[in-house]
């Protein structure tokens, strides 16, 4: 029986939730679901979630913290441990947290990570704004 990209990266509603063309709750898998899943993670405050109170990443409470590199750090290192913890289907290469020239409240995040399953390449990237 031949492995589906289904089979192997699995299968689950749409993030940000969506309809599709067919007025149904749209649905994604394989590689869009993983890294609909990491932004999940990112996006999620922990205590969010019931059930699953320590779900997610955490990243709102630097909202009014300074651009500064160790909190650039912090970020980096909580976005780590959070993908670790939270996503088995990918190993993190590595995460980038840089300030914005063109406003320096701001920050981009690039998740550098590979798919397990095939040992593809990916990147996520994200704009957090710091120093509310």
């Amino acid at each position: 029986m031949a492995t589906t990209v289904v089979d192997v990266f699995g299968k689950g509603l749409s993030f940000p939730p969506r309809v599709g063309a067919d007025g149904r709750l749209a649905w994604s898998s394989g590689e869009d679901n993983v890294r609909e899943s990491i932004q999940l993670i990112l996006l999620t405050e922990p205590g969010e979630r019931l059930m699953r109170e320590q779900f997610g990443c955490g990243l709102r409470q630097y909202l009014f913290e300074p651009n500064t590199v160790a909190t650039r750090q912090q970020i980096r290192d909580r976005i780590v441990k959070a993908i670790g913890r939270w996503e088995p289907r990918v190993a993190v290469q590595d995460v980038t947290v840089d300030p914005v020239d063109a406003d320096a409240r701001l920050v981009a995040v690039n998740v550098f990570f590979q798919l397990v399953a095939n040992q593809s390449s990916g990147r996520m990237a994200l704009t957090l704004q710091l120093e509310g």
